[in-house]
Formats: C-alpha cells, structure tokens, sequence
C-alpha cells in the first residue's frame, strides 16, 4: 500500500513551493490514478474481445458503446469526507470501489447476462460486489447491472489488482439514465412529486420496449433457425 498521507486542497495543482511531504503524497495520488486508467483499459479490452467474439458467433455486435471515467479528485475528496474518512491514497484504494467506472451499452437486456456472466468466467478477474437493479430496479425506475471487480494490472515489475465499477445496461435503459440525471438536478428547478411520477413512468415504458424488443430478437433467432 502506498504511504497513508493527507492529500492536499488542490490535489491535481501542486504548487512547486510547497514542502517534499506534499508533492510526494501527490506523486503517490497521481500514480495510483494511473493505476485506475490502466485498469479500466483492462476491462474495456476484455469487453472489446467478447463484442468481437459475439459478433462472429450471432452475426452481431452486443455491445452499442463503452465509455469509461475516472472519478475526480473533488468527488473522490467528498466521498471520503461523507464516510468519515481522512482523505489519504491508502484511503482511495481501500475504500472506494467506483474510482474507475467501465459502462457498457448493450443492445438487448439478454446481452446485458450475456456479457456479464462471460466477463465472470474469466479466471484473472474476481467479482466483489453485484447489485442488479434490472431484476429490482430502484424506487425512481432506474435500471442497470452493476458489477465491482477487481482486475489485474502488469506493470514492469509487479502485478496489482484494482477494482473497478462496470455498470451494463441496454440502449433504453441508457437513454432514460442520461436524461433523467439532466432533468432531476437541474439548477434552481424544484423537482415536484408529480415530475417523479411521470420519470418513473417513462422507467416502465422503457422497460416495456425493452421487453418487447428482446422478444423480436428471440423471433428472429428463430426464424433463422428455421
């Protein structure tokens, strides 16, 4: 583990007067995010491999879009803070699971197991945490699967296993996520009872089309079958 030491006010910022003990604790903070983007370039590659895998299995690509993110030094201090916990890089690595986030657009809720339990199978990568919030979504209609895992790292004389957050979602499930984060905190808007509603509703109609949706895939896998 890397020296447990505060991290600064302005972590990304270091003023080159400032003392040894400051930009060395930066150097360690600045590495181990390095670390988290090393990581996630594991996991999009892994991804990347079984879209194409699929492809030439089913005649189609499961996957409509990855994008990956690194949490910012202001969220990460936040996080820390709310939880109690001095802002230290022993702290990061050790208590917080969604620095490095992986999102997987897939193109049917079916490919969403699909790829999930593909990416679990493979015995360098260790499953910490599931939430499934497809089979239960949330109260305000939220939908996605969402996996902690820790994934090896090879660097030129050590290998580190890092966590990373993936979240897998389809297409619709994406679209209302996108659009409801906009509308819900948007500034100097007080969002009312009956806005929930309505967003909760628009969660079940993309359900809905999801389901049907997944449906036609079935029948045209049949179909070709035939």
């Amino acid at each position: 583990m890397m020296e447990n030491k505060p991290l600064s006010d302005n972590p990304l910022h270091i003023d080159p007067l400032q003392d040894t003990a400051v930009r060395e604790q930066l150097r360690a903070f600045a590495k181990l995010m390095a670390y988290y983007r090393c990581a996630m370039m594991e996991v999009e590659t892994k991804f990347n491999v079984l879209n194409e895998e699929f492809s030439l299995r089913y005649d189609r690509n499961p996957i409509n879009s990855i994008r990956t993110r690194l949490k910012t030094p202001p969220s990460i201090r936040e996080k820390l803070t709310r939880r109690g916990l001095d802002v230290t890089v022993d702290n990061i690595e050790a208590h917080l699971n969604d620095v490095a986030g992986v999102r997987v657009v897939c193109s049917f809720p079916e490919d969403v197991y699909t790829l999930a339990r593909a990416l679990l199978s493979q015995d360098d990568l260790v499953l910490l945490e599931k939430k499934d919030y497809i089979a239960h979504p949330k109260p305000n209609g939220y939908r996605s699967l969402h996996l902690i895992v820790a994934v090896p790292i090879f660097l030129a004389h050590e290998k580190r296993m890092m966590r990373v957050e993936i979240q897998l979602r389809t297409i619709a499930m994406d679209f209302w996520a996108s659009l409801e984060h906009q509308l819900r905190y948007k500034k100097d808007v007080d969002f009312t009872e009956d806005m929930r509603k309505d967003l909760k509703f628009c969660a079940e109609l993309s359900a809905e089309l999801d389901r049907r949706m997944d449906a036609l895939r079935e029948l045209v896998q049949e179909d070709k079958k035939a």
